[in-house]
């Protein structure tokens, strides 16, 4: 059920509001009153009374963000913008200072046209399909015909444009699809002059032949024009119909635009070159299109025509009003020359305008037209490679109740935004909305948002809190160790303006994080935990660190920032055996040596490596990491091709920066990986270690090979493949070590 789904997305933003910057498990409160904490159930649902009103569905775009959402401009980018605004506004006063030429040279070339009586003019810009619906030269051919019908045809009538065909309802008009196979993200326009004698009807698609079936389509439904988009009729697709029916046993000329940007909002509908009030049916097209079917006129969606059909046209653009209001006009355009400008509609003369460009403008007025719109394609195209940020937008208002056991259609009294009775209350000159919650969040009257988002920074460089339970400050969360340190840094972080760098500087400038994490006997029976903080932290590396790590001092990692989810080396298959459909298809090239924040995760199927060195699995908030050692882990290390890649490429640096002595390229290695020397036993370990594989990949050259071959990077082909090998089991012993993927 939407709504109760709609319900869920809401309650797991109050619970992860609460959790984040207040430390609390309000979410506790979702059935009945907190067991522990003084937060009622009403408290909870006033909570969620502020997000209850988005305007979201819960249905997620896959190909980058999903709207509501703002660009987020660098400041280079905002100067290369006003730039491009310069060039657009530059070229359009280009345009405006040859009006009084256009005009002018217009004005004769219409006394022309008025004189000759030349054929025609009408609108080709992105026009795919365009033919004459009967003849020897029509592009189309009749089908829906019966086994036995020796006669399948169609009758043929004058229409408004040329000869049109009458539809009864059984046969159609077939054509090469390939006009029409527009994906998502294209625009396109389909138009026709109509004369129908029934309310229901497909006046031309690229649409299987069933009613929820998939491709692009232009209804009659019930008497309404209706387009739809369809890649799958239940929750994928674009559906909208006029909010007025058209009239039965008239010509009529209907129009629809799409403009490719995935929204209704981008759709419109014209009739007799009208725009027409819309009504949305459906609006969440999401998915790439790409349909092998036919191009049918009278047909599509399991619908026929039943009347009169002309002039059906497809373009490659979403037409503007003024181009859609131009397309029905029946004067030619030597009968609109004729008539007195003033005579003229809006539409005859745009139609007199569009024609003198395309066919008779002087080279002057045709250079600065191109250049102002080369100049608007070029601001659009850049504006469009500008990065998005998703954000909240408020949606129509909703009453929120309070939800008996918290199930979503099960609703008691009514509520009204609010914060927990505990906590200070929002201040009466905020308004008692998100605005006003965020506003209460960071007021220094709030005692809890400072102290827990130091504390988690704390957490992260320690490896536990001040508060050991980063993710409950309530009356079940453990009392902070050093109580003051904690308030210090609260205060601190707030009289900084929440400057994160400075806070984070504070931490790791101070004595207490740069003291030597060595224990003694003594220390760990009286501190195992070190929450005493007598020594400096010791704890495993998180997966994205670990990662990292290896990439950088081999050499792979690229540094670049920001950008689209890549997706580095995974076992093949595992997509597919776990949830069927798609394969995994990694990354080529620097895709696979991004930052580990870059992967792209699929939250059913997370990344099998950051799973294995406990990333959490991202279903619900986590604020407190679990960290294990296990066996798993250091096979992952020894066999994951991207850490098999990474040793042989520090291997490669071994034998390339670190000398020609084998002690001097160990004890460069060790420099790179644990920023220290070998100790003398370490390093006669290891380099007994190298002798054996040196031994081994001696005798076994074939070995060799396909070990260094790992990977997509290419090796040094320089240097002798067996000793390669050697030094990259080395390197992978080194990166295996439990010092590198510790912090201490």
């Amino acid at each position: 059920m939407p709504e109760e789904f709609r319900v869920e997305y809401v309650a797991d933003r109050a619970e992860t509001t609460s959790t984040v910057w207040l430390g609390l498990t309000v979410g506790c409160a979702r059935c009945h009153d907190h067991k522990y904490d003084p937060i009622k159930q009403k408290e909870f649902y006033q909570l969620f009374a502020y997000f209850n009103n988005l305007p979201e569905k819960g249905l997620v775009y896959n190909f980058g963000n999903e709207e509501p959402l703002i660009k987020a401009p660098t400041p280079w980018q905002q100067e290369r913008l006003a730039d491009l605004d310069r060039n657009v506004a530059q070229a359009h006063e280009q345009w405006r200072s040859l009006e009084p030429k256009l005009a002018d040279a217009e004005r004769k070339w219409e006394s022309k046209v008025a004189r000759s009586k030349s054929k025609d003019w009408t609108l080709t810009e992105g026009l795919t399909f365009r033919g004459p619906l009967a003849g020897r030269h029509s592009p189309v051919e009749v089908a829906g015909c019966k086994d036995d019908d020796t006669a399948c045809d169609l009758p043929v009538i004058d229409g408004p444009v040329g000869k049109a065909r009458q539809f009864d309802g059984k046969r159609f008009l077939e054509s090469d699809g390939s006009v029409a196979n527009f994906d998502y993200l294209e625009p396109f326009t389909f138009a026709a002059w109509i004369k129908p004698e029934s309310e229901n009807g497909a006046i031309v698609s690229h649409y299987e032949d069933y009613f929820e079936g998939q491709g692009h389509g232009l209804y009659l439904m019930d008497g309404k024009i209706r387009l739809h988009v369809v890649f799958r009729w239940t929750d994928i697709g674009l559906r909208v119909e006029t909010a007025n029916p058209v009239k039965l046993r008239e010509w009529q000329h209907v129009l629809v635009t799409y403009d490719g940007k995935r929204k209704a909002s981008g759709v419109r509908i014209y009739v007799n070159g009208q725009p027409q009030e819309l009504k949305v049916l459906f609006d969440d097209l999401s998915w790439p299109m790409d349909f092998k079917l036919p191009l049918r006129i009278g047909a599509g969606g399991g619908l026929r025509f039943t009347g009169a059909i002309d002039d059906v046209r497809v373009y490659r653009i979403a037409l503007t009003p003024g181009q859609a209001a131009v397309i029905p006009l029946r004067k030619s355009i030597y009968e609109i020359a004729a008539t007195a400008p003033d005579a003229r509609s809006q539409s005859e003369s745009d139609k007199l305008r569009f024609a003198f460009l395309d066919l008779a403008a002087p080279k002057e007025i045709r250079q600065a037209r191109s250049q102002l719109l080369a100049a608007q394609r070029e601001r659009q195209r850049y504006w469009n490679s500008i990065p998005t940020v998703m954000v909240m937008a408020e949606g129509p208002p909703r009453d929120a109740f309070i939800l008996k056991r918290g199930a979503y259609d099960n609703h008691a009294d009514k509520v009204s935004p609010g914060v927990p009775a505990i906590l200070p209350p929002v201040r009466p000159e905020w308004p008692n909305n998100r605005l006003g919650l965020a506003r209460w969040l960071v007021d220094r009257g709030n005692p809890l948002t400072a102290r827990v988002t130091v504390n988690r920074f704390w957490q992260m460089y320690f490896g536990t809190g001040l508060v050991k339970t980063v993710q409950d400050f309530g009356s079940q969360g453990e009392w902070p160790t050093h109580l003051d340190l904690l308030d210090w840094l609260a205060t601190t972080f707030m009289d900084t303006g929440w400057n994160l760098k400075a806070l984070q500087k504070t931490i790791v400038m101070s004595a207490t994080y740069r003291q030597a994490s060595a224990d003694t006997p003594e220390l760990l029976q009286k501190d195992p935990e070190n929450r005493l903080l007598a020594r400096g932290p010791r704890l495993r590396l998180g997966p994205e660190m670990i990662r990292d790590q290896a990439l950088d001092v081999s050499g792979l990692l690229v540094e670049k920032i920001g950008g689209p989810s890549v997706k580095p080396y995974q076992p093949p298959g595992l997509w597919r055996e776990l949830a069927g459909g798609k394969d995994y298809e990694r990354d080529k090239g620097e895709g696979l040596y991004r930052r580990s924040l870059y992967t792209y995760w699929k939250r059913t199927i997370a990344p099998p490596f950051m799973v294995n060195f406990d990333s959490p699995n991202r279903e619900t908030c986590t604020v407190r990491e679990t960290r294990t050692n296990t066996p798993l882990q250091a096979l992952d290390l020894m066999n994951d091709v991207a850490f098999v890649e990474a040793a042989r490429k520090l291997a490669e640096r071994m034998m390339e920066e670190g000398g020609k002595a084998p002690r001097d390229r160990i004890a460069f290695a060790y420099e790179l990986v644990l920023a220290r020397p070998p100790k003398p036993a370490e390093m006669q370990v290891v380099l007994e270690t190298l002798a054996a594989f040196e031994t081994r990949y001696h005798a076994d050259k074939k070995s060799a090979k396909n070990f260094v071959d790992h990977g997509d990077s290419p090796w040094n082909r320089k240097l002798d493949a067996r000793e390669l090998a050697a030094y990259t089991s080395v390197a992978s012993l080194l990166l295996n070590l439990d010092e590198t993927v510790t912090k201490q």
